[in-house]
């Protein structure tokens, strides 16, 4: 890399050690890379993914087995500060890194971050609102480990307006249940179809999406890196969030059918 170009990664999962699991950091997956005029954000659900810049490009089994998600988006460079302010209250692991002197001025918390030296007070969530390089209007939800509830019943739902149909990995056993206790509800999918030929259902999905109910006039698709499981209200991560309709009609297709409240 040279010193005009900066990249950070960062898995719970990291790609080269064997038990690669750790509850010290965010349940949150992604990469970034920029320079001065403009970056890529990778949002994505794949343990272990990307390999080090050292050891080229793979695809990690591990990614093989379950179905995943993943949304890059491209940003021009002023709109970093806002992710660098995303990026400290997600608490990430972060395993490859590189950022120069040039981005330390405007970016405080990645730096820090990508040396393991951030002392800055963490805000138990902060929502930031984004635009792509095309004028993409997109919005952020990041949540910490401070604050203890299910992101898209106690949050997400509430604050776009929209009862929301999820889509994570549900382990047996290990969901929440649909919750319809709130203004606006969440409902757990079930089972997703992919162009009328493959089925599977959420325990062997690995994604984490979700949309907005059909026939509700706030359309969004959210996609990031939190299940609906107990356990992840005690983990940092969050979910972009968009109204673009391609976006939202390919996710909302996907869904065969929901679990619906007690």
């Amino acid at each position: 890399m040279n010193n005009n170009t900066a990249y950070l990664l960062y898995n719970d999962g990291v790609p080269t050690s064997v038990n690669y699991y750790s509850r010290k950091y965010g349940h949150t997956k992604g990469l970034l890379l920029w320079n001065r005029v403009q970056g890529i954000w990778l949002i994505h659900s794949i343990p272990q993914f990307p390999p080090t810049p050292e050891e080229g490009y793979d695809y990690p089994p591990t990614g093989r087995r379950h179905g995943q998600t993943g949304i890059c988006i491209t940003f021009k460079y002023n709109q970093y500060e806002a992710i660098d302010s995303q990026l400290l209250v997600y608490n990430p692991n972060i395993y490859s890194c590189s950022i120069p002197a040039i981005f330390h001025q405007e970016l405080v918390h990645m730096p820090q971050l990508c040396t393991g030296s951030s002392s800055s007070e963490i805000p138990s969530r902060h929502l930031t609102a984004l635009q792509s390089a095309r004028g993409q209007k997109f919005l952020h939800f990041a949540k910490s480990d401070f604050f203890l509830d299910d992101i898209f019943a106690a949050w997400m739902a509430q604050h776009l307006k929209t009862h929301l149909l999820a889509e994570t990995w549900q382990r047996k056993r290990q969901e929440l249940p649909s919750n319809c206790s709130l203004p606006y509800h969440v409902y757990n999918v079930k089972a997703i179809k992919i162009s009328g030929q493959s089925y599977f259902s959420s325990y062997q999905d690995h994604a984490k999406w979700c949309v907005s109910q059909k026939r509700t006039k706030n359309r969004w698709t959210c996609i990031g890196d939190l299940n609906r499981t107990p356990y992840q209200a005690f983990r940092s991560g969050g979910f972009i969030c968009t109204q673009n309709q391609h976006i939202y009609r390919a996710f909302q297709g996907l869904v065969l059918y929901y679990e619906h409240c007690n």
